[in-house]
């Protein structure tokens, strides 16, 4: 389908950006249907790229070439994601780390996918039912090119929900529940059946690693938004006395269980089911103080008393932290919220702390790790954000 697209936004897709936008659009009513092919031309009719139209909270879709010779069929996304195994190849030792990122959306070439490996097992996540379109040469490209256990899926657009589908293995051996996977020497239960989230997230590996070496050694380690606990596992390992807080129910079983695969008592750990912003509260009042503070919340939540985004409340979220952290100790600050880069992070750090007596120094940053691959033209795609506060005394 031809699509014309304004003059000034052609030149940036010359240049190799990979998002397709509507707003580049000279027609703003036309009508296309998710999964078509879509050839951008400009206003003078010259052909400028070549992607497929899928709805997903970044834009109308990716641009997959700017060859207008090359076709988007089988062979296609087989040279793309045999390519990604192939920068991925030696990357990690895998008696010792066997859950990555195999292949990281427009990073490799295709927007709106990826796909994860958990020790044996892959997982593909679809951002759009337009990249679900080519799910058939997805999964055959990925058949072909790699030794596949099994496969599983996780869709994460909206339709999705319409469809009649409703467990996300797709074909070969059926993964055990849990998968137990390995990340830097620590164990983690993995389960690839079992809703949007498998247990763990992949892209805080360096950080956790990070933690465990330098930081968490005979510390008391607060968690906040602490999920399945993975940080306070890292933190123990380490002799780390924690306390992880999360406001969902489940958190409490699922980090119990991430202790006890890795020999860790739990009952030596506290783990607390509230509200994380109460907690701070209770904390300041009982004047508890911790050595490390980690906050990675959501980008945006919500509980029975308070709305939470990124944007708009994280400075507050630090000022809690920096009121129970020991003067010398350490906050761990981390967002996945792709709207702001990581200058404009360092200046809610330098906010938070201009509000109180204390001076701080950033000893550590983290962005996405290597096989999380960031295209050059595209660098909001490096969403992850990570900064080690040191607090003064």
């Amino acid at each position: 389908m031809k699509i014309h697209i304004k003059n000034k936004y052609a030149q940036k897709y010359k240049k190799g950006y990979p998002l397709i936008e509507k707003k580049a659009f000279v027609a703003q009513n036309t009508k296309i249907e998710e999964g078509s092919i879509i050839d951008l031309y400009d206003e003078q009719d010259h052909f400028v790229a070549r992607g497929y139209y899928g709805i997903q909270n970044k834009g109308h879709g990716w641009v997959l070439t700017l060859n207008p010779q090359e076709t988007i069929h089988f062979e296609f996304f087989k040279e793309k994601i045999g390519t990604a195994i192939q920068k991925r190849v030696g990357l990690f030792d895998e008696s010792l780390t066997n859950a990555y990122r195999l292949f990281n959306g427009e990073g490799d070439g295709i927007g709106g996918l990826t796909i994860d490996f958990y020790n044996g097992f892959y997982l593909v996540t679809w951002y759009s039912l337009g990249i679900y379109a080519f799910k058939e040469f997805i999964i055959e490209s990925l058949e072909k090119v790699t030794n596949v256990s099994g496969i599983y899926e996780k869709k994460r657009f909206k339709s999705a929900t319409q469809m009649q589908e409703t467990k996300d293995y797709v074909l070969g051996e059926k993964a055990p529940e849990p998968l137990i996977v390995k990340e830097n020497g620590v164990n983690f239960a993995t389960y690839l059946d079992d809703g949007p989230m498998v247990g763990f997230f992949l892209d805080q590996r360096d950080v956790r690693k990070t933690l465990m070496d330098k930081y968490a050694s005979g510390k008391t380690v607060l968690n906040t938004f602490s999920y399945t606990g993975a940080f306070s596992v890292f933190a123990a390992l380490a002799g780390a006395k924690t306390t992880s807080v999360d406001l969902a129910n489940r958190s409490l079983a699922k980090t119990q269980e991430q202790f006890s695969i890795n020999g860790i008592d739990s009952s030596r750990q506290t783990i607390i089911v509230e509200d994380v912003f109460k907690y701070f509260k209770y904390a300041t009042r009982k004047h508890l103080l911790f050595d490390v503070v980690i906050l990675d919340p959501p980008s945006f939540a919500r509980s029975k008393k308070k709305t939470f985004s990124v944007a708009n409340n994280y400075v507050e979220l630090l000022q809690d932290a920096i009121a129970v952290t020991k003067p010398g100790g350490m906050i761990i600050a981390s967002t996945n919220y792709s709207g702001f880069n990581m200058k404009k992070f360092q200046r809610f750090v330098a906010a938070a702390f201009k509000t109180t007596p204390y001076t701080y120094r950033i000893r550590e940053e983290f962005l996405l790790p290597d096989d999380f691959l960031v295209h050059s033209e595209f660098p909001e795609g490096n969403y992850l954000k990570v900064v080690f506060i040191e607090k003064g005394k």
